[in-house]
């Protein structure tokens, strides 16, 4: 099942009215004579709406049932995976895995929690608005960070994500605070017009289940499993 999500009401719902409009204008045009311009009208406008109302779309996901499993906090594609030296976000206190996922405007944006996650910390970074593709972007772009410890295959360990806006991207949605709990798979948050999504793990521990350059979903695709 296909729905839009509630995070993009504002815009959706703003060009739904528009297009409401344009069409009322449009049934004016085709019975005062000018049928040609109005179904013209009428089919573009519509096709507009709903190529935009598609950035906001959030498709049912089937979740993996494995309790051992993570699963991709994001749509794109895998564009890194790399241990992190300076990351110190509470409960992380320095080296940690990285997996960064590149989103463009044609992926689905909202996020999904990794694994069930209790919110300890979120951080907001300031930054610039770099294409997501660069290398630099991680460091220096706009930033969301949530973190607390999670539970998969009957451990519990550090983890977080990290939204990131891109040259696009320019509004990240993450109205999560410390103390929630997200269910393995929950949608938290979006990131607007395509961006960078990056996961974080313990350096050990963890079978990566993925490789740059995979396509992943997020809810759906494994990403790492909890060794025994």
């Amino acid at each position: 099942m296909m729905t839009l999500t509630r995070y993009g009401l504002r815009e959706w719902g703003t060009a739904g009215l528009i297009t409401l409009v344009i069409l009322i204008g449009c049934w004016y045009l085709i019975r005062h004579g000018h049928p040609g311009w109005g179904w013209s009208v009428a089919a573009v406008v519509v096709v507009l709406f709903l190529a935009f109302a598609a950035f906001f779309r959030n498709p049912s996901r089937t979740i993996p049932a494995d309790p051992a499993v993570l699963v991709g906090p994001a749509d794109g594609v895998v564009r890194d995976i790399e241990v992190v030296e300076d990351f110190n976000f509470p409960p992380f206190d320095g080296k940690a895995r990285r997996i960064g996922i590149f989103l463009s405007v044609l992926n689905v944006h909202v996020n999904r929690a990794p694994a069930e996650l209790e919110v300890e910390s979120k951080f907001y970074r300031e930054g610039e608005y770099l294409d997501a593709r660069n290398s630099e972007c991680a460091k220096r772009n706009e930033a969301m960070t949530i973190a607390g410890t999670a539970t998969a295959g009957g451990k519990r360990f550090p983890l977080a994500v990290r939204q990131i806006s891109g040259a696009i991207a320019r509004r990240i949605v993450c109205p999560v605070d410390p103390g929630r709990k997200l269910r393995k798979g929950e949608v938290y948050g979006m990131i607007k017009f395509g961006s960078r999504t990056e996961l974080y793990l313990p350096v050990d521990g963890f079978e990566i289940n993925v490789k740059v350059g995979d396509r992943v979903y997020g809810g759906e695709t494994v990403m790492a499993t909890v060794k025994e």
